[in-house]
């Protein structure tokens, strides 16, 4: 994405307006569907997480985490939460809960904070509790700092034997995303705690980050676990042209930028090589940008032919993308809202089986689909 489409002016945060409706049935090719409006007045909303209570937590990219109960958006936003470095595309960004949530109240957020040499990524460990958050521990920074506030990922989850992984963007420097020693451009996994898990694949090898899980993504926007093998798949912004989807594989090096279907902004060349041995190919590879964020399969059955698709939005195209899959292998795909929202950062389904999604606007919104 362009700079200029990540400069959005800042409105005040107040309390929600009544469920809104739309009259109009919508349909895709395996469902008919409305298009429900929960809110119109969160501040770019980055990042959603669904309570065992029935709460949503909300980031807001300029620092608040905010709650939607009871049908509304509560006006004020968590105590606790830490200083963000707010800028373009830096940021509070993701929001994940501890898979052992409802008993220890645990939660990470994935934020931006500056310092000496610049903006890093950054992911803390809290826990929730009566209006905000409490003993604020940061576990991790993608190292070294460096000036800019473009290309910083950052997508937080949990896989299933318990560890976190995280998404660094390359930061624009794209070498980066080929340097070990180097977190830009990569996608580490860490223990809940933040320490490295000692199966990680570059434990103990010299010049080699041990945090690093993956390496070679450019801008990783969306990480979603497959509800059958457990395996985490993302998504990823290319430069102009060559947006890719993936499955991540431990150590396994995703090419950019020695190999990519997109060029540079100003339409140069940045190789010619689509695919290079020792080196993943992506399942989709989007020309020109979709620019892809936030991911999620549906598993539920109020859709029931939505039922197995992944879903993702599409800044570039003021969509949200199903994709169809067979088995590991993708297999079509179609918009949905087409032109009706404006940047859908993140998608979700809901413990209701209705999907959720924000968007990253002026008048930022929180919408639900149902079924029609």
């Amino acid at each position: 994405m362009q700079r200029r489409r990540f400069v959005l002016a800042a409105i005040t945060a107040l309390a929600a307006p009544a469920v809104v409706r739309a009259q109009e049935t919508l349909k895709s090719a395996k469902a008919s569907y409305r298009l429900v409006t929960l809110g119109r007045d969160l501040e770019q909303p980055w990042g959603l997480a669904f309570l065992p209570d029935g709460r949503m937590l909300i980031t807001e990219r300029p620092g608040r985490l905010r709650v939607f109960a009871n049908g509304r958006l509560e006006r004020m936003p968590l105590s606790g939460v830490p200083k963000v470095h707010a800028r373009s595309q830096a940021g509070l960004l993701d929001v994940c809960l501890h898979p052992g949530f409802a008993q220890n109240r645990v939660l990470y957020l994935s934020y931006i904070t500056d310092g000496p040499g610049g903006p890093v990524t950054t992911a803390a460990r809290a826990e929730l509790g009566d209006g905000g958050l409490r003993n604020v521990t940061p576990i991790f920074e993608a190292l070294p700092r460096r000036p800019g506030n473009l290309n910083l990922g950052s997508r937080i989850i949990f896989q299933r034997a318990g560890f976190l992984d995280g998404t660094c963007g390359c930061r624009f420097q794209m070498q980066q995303g080929q340097e070990l020693p180097d977190l830009a451009g990569k996608i580490v996994r860490l223990r809940d705690d933040g320490s490295v898990p000692p199966d990680n694949p570059f434990v103990g090898k010299a010049g080699a980050r041990p945090e690093i899980f993956t390496w070679g993504n450019r801008n990783p926007q969306g990480l979603a676990l497959h509800p059958e093998t457990g395996k985490i798949w993302e998504v990823e912004h290319g430069p102009k042209g060559g947006d890719e989807l993936n499955i991540l594989k431990a150590g396994a090096n995703y090419g950019w930028p020695l190999v990519t279907a997109g060029v540079n902004y100003d339409g140069s060349k940045i190789t010619d090589n689509r695919s290079l041995p020792g080196m993943e190919d992506a399942l989709r590879t989007w020309v020109p940008s979709i620019s892809p964020c936030g991911l999620c399969f549906y598993t539920a059955d109020k859709f029931p032919g939505w039922k197995g698709s992944l879903f993702t939005g599409a800044l570039s195209n003021y969509a949200l993308f199903r994709i169809e899959l067979d088995g590991e292998r993708y297999k079509s795909e179609e918009r949905l809202l087409d032109g009706r929202l404006p940047y859908i950062r993140d998608v979700r389904q809901g413990p209701d089986g209705l999907l959720y999604l924000v968007t990253q606007s002026d008048d930022g919104g929180l919408f639900r689909l149902e079924p029609a």
